[in-house]
């Protein structure tokens, strides 16, 4: 049986019950109500009163109970008025929930439910628009990023295209083309490793053991890893001492600092600087890299962690994978910390917080 008639048949049954009991307890009750008037009457009428007793009685039990029952036709047609609109509503709201699902399990993620009313079914419609606005947006970045990885293949593949052309033209020599080609393979390896890890890393399937790490150690890694880098490109790097203990995986710590001092020296001209800082930040501690570099438009500045996206794309294509800063900040949220960035006219700076280790934790430095 279909769920419209089920409930409304429900609804008549309840009804039934309902009114079989008004009646049952009328029977019972009236009585006591109207004996009282009835024993008043009598004595008002004196000796003919009490031998008009029983008519009396039957009088008002019959005047009260054909009241009832002439009540009781009106108040079924109402109840069954009442049932009909509440079945058919929560039957509509279920047909259209029910639609509804069809055509998200049919890839229809733009649908949504209206959401009249303050009760339960209109919560239901609610928590259904959530998850169905949650799966566009799922839908829209897995589109995207196929449309991203596929832009991000397009340049290596074809660099890998021409170099087999010219061998095979004999044009180029494969000595001669052998480095470049090496070098293309090495950009496909890294794309593939990089969006390896920001999928794992966004999903939360990154297993990050934290330890207490002092800061110092991450900036002594940082400063034999980059020192020739910025004199290379005639920037200067300032890294400063630090006692602090945080709560990170060093590797992976370590990864999030050489992504930002790697984007600080690819965007500070030659000439400029970049500064490192460790300070309090309530419960942890913070490391901000600042470069002198041409800073970031505002409307770019938390757009700059999402996949493949690029504030001038001709000036940094070709330059990585453009997903770093998306993993950077992913690990530094998996180990409890936070990645975040401010710019203006002169440079930015980004704020690499972690937690603090409790000082009965650290272990003794050799």
């Amino acid at each position: 049986m279909k769920l419209f008639p089920r409930l409304f048949l429900a609804h008549l049954l309840a009804i039934l019950v309902a009114l079989g009991a008004l009646l049952l307890v009328a029977e019972l009750t009236l009585p006591g109500v109207y004996q009282h008037h009835v024993d008043q009457m009598v004595q008002a009428m004196g000796d003919r009163g009490r031998s008009l007793r029983p008519d009396l009685e039957a009088g008002m039990r019959g005047a009260l109970n054909g009241a009832l029952l002439l009540a009781l036709p009106f108040a079924a047609g109402a109840a069954a008025v009442t049932a009909l609109v509440t079945s058919r509503r929560v039957v509509r709201s279920v047909a259209l929930l029910g639609d509804g699902s069809r055509d998200l399990a049919g890839g229809q993620y733009a649908r949504r439910l209206p959401e009249s009313g303050r009760d339960e079914l209109a919560d239901l419609a609610r928590n259904f628009n959530r998850l169905a606005a949650a799966l566009e947006r799922v839908e829209q970045d897995r589109v995207a990023l196929i449309g991203e990885v596929g832009h991000e293949l397009r340049t290596p593949l074809a660099a890998l295209r021409g170099y087999s052309e010219a061998l095979s033209d004999g044009v180029l020599t494969p000595a001669a083309v052998s480095p470049a080609i090496e070098r293309e393979v090495r950009c496909l390896e890294r794309l593939a490793q990089d969006l390896s890890l920001v999928s794992r890393a966004e999903a939360g399937h990154v297993e990050l053991q934290v330890r207490p790490l002092p800061v110092q150690e991450l900036l002594d890694a940082a400063r034999d890893r980059f020192a020739e880098v910025f004199v290379a490109r005639d920037v200067q790097l300032t890294l400063p001492g630090s006692p602090a203990w945080v709560m990170a995986n060093p590797q992976r710590a370590g990864q999030v600092l050489a992504n930002l001092l790697h984007n600080a020296a690819r965007h500070t001209p030659a000439g400029g600087s970049v500064r490192v800082t460790v300070e309090d930040a309530g419960s942890g501690v913070a490391v901000t890299v600042r470069d002198t570099g041409p800073g970031i438009p505002p409307e770019h500045l938390e757009r700059i962690f999402e996949r493949f996206y690029r504030v001038n794309e001709a000036r940094t294509r070709g330059e990585g994978s453009g997903v770093g800063l998306t993993i950077a900040r992913a690990l530094a949220r998996r180990m409890g910390g936070d990645l975040t960035v401010t710019s203006g006219g002169d440079g930015s700076a980004f704020r690499f917080v972690l937690a603090r280790a409790a000082p009965g934790s650290w272990p003794a430095r050799s």
